[in-house]
């Protein structure tokens, strides 16, 4: 665990720790085994609950072409023998599909605290994890192992104002985290909701975004209680670069966690525009942006 609660400036060591080395490396010094995958349970602390079939499929493609390049990580059970998957889930569940009965495997001795914030990590790293599984995770760390904030925002590489605001997150009521997990309301759309009180109110103007398509800012406006704003057509992007613009749309989203809109113009020019909701908030996203707390 020294590792992976060393700070962001380690972080890096912590995800080889996670990963383990390469199949070559792994060979190479003597810590590749051959498991069944009859004998490796699953990651009890594995925070996504959803996984991208599409995705998956890709997976075992290529493992179908290449071989498996990276070994799963799992570490010893006892009493009962056997092994718990700690990072890998993906690539078992490729490997599983493909009909494979062994796998490469680094075994590796961790507590169950480690276990479940290496899950966490290789979850965030990989944009994994929807808004709601991010900050379920945070919170069982905070309640399971009595850590701080700042120690979960330690652990995972994460600005300490990130884990709040993510933590904040679960304050709303199911059906809407539902819509956010499920990717229909933006993280941006429901920090917004966090200003009322009323769980009815809230859902109901959750689903009213959904189904009308509302701004992040027509939603505040709804919130102040004031009149909508005149609905201005966006410029159109060009068809050809949509699936890029969304992607980087979705990337940012998910690293700033606010409402990220990318306007694509000509000759690859464009803008890229930042939702912040309070002072504390832009200071949050100017901190991420700048790489350091903004003092101007």
């Amino acid at each position: 665990m020294t590792e992976v609660l060393a700070g962001r400036r380690r972080l890096g060591r912590g995800l080889e720790a996670l990963l383990g080395p390469t199949r070559e490396d792994a060979e190479r010094d003597g810590s590749l085994v051959e498991l069944a995958i009859g004998d490796i349970r699953p990651n009890p602390f594995q925070p996504r609950h959803d996984v991208d079939l599409a995705a998956l499929d890709e997976l075992k493609a290529s493992i179908r072409q290449a071989g498996l390049l990276q070994p799963i990580v799992v570490r010893p059970m006892s009493p009962g023998g056997g092994f718990e998957l700690i990072a890998g889930e993906r690539r078992l569940r490729a490997c599983q599909a493909l009909g494979w009965e062994r796998i490469p495997a680094v075994k590796r001795e961790v507590d169950d605290r480690t276990a479940l914030t290496l899950a966490l990590i290789e979850n965030l790293q990989r944009d994994d994890l929807s808004p709601v599984d991010e900050a379920r995770g945070y919170e069982r760390l905070i309640a399971e192992f009595r850590l701080a904030q700042q120690d979960v925002a330690d652990a995972v590489g994460r600005d300490r104002s990130t884990v709040a605001n993510a933590l904040r997150l679960l304050k709303l009521p199911a059906g809407v985290l539902a819509m956010l997990h499920e990717g229909a309301l933006s993280v941006g759309h429901a920090r917004a909701l966090l200003a009322l009180d009323d769980p009815a109110t809230v859902t109901a103007l959750a689903r009213e975004a959904v189904g009308q398509g509302l701004s992040v800012r027509e939603v505040e406006d709804r919130v102040r209680g004031g009149r909508a704003p005149v609905r201005r057509p966006r410029l159109k992007r060009g068809v050809g670069h949509a699936p890029e613009v969304r992607r980087v749309e979705d990337a940012l989203r998910r690293r700033l966690g606010t409402d990220v809109r990318v306007t694509l113009r000509a000759k690859g020019k464009g803008q890229i525009h930042i939702a912040f909701y309070s002072n504390d908030d832009l200071a949050r996203v100017l901190e991420l942006v700048l790489g350091a707390p903004f003092d101007g």
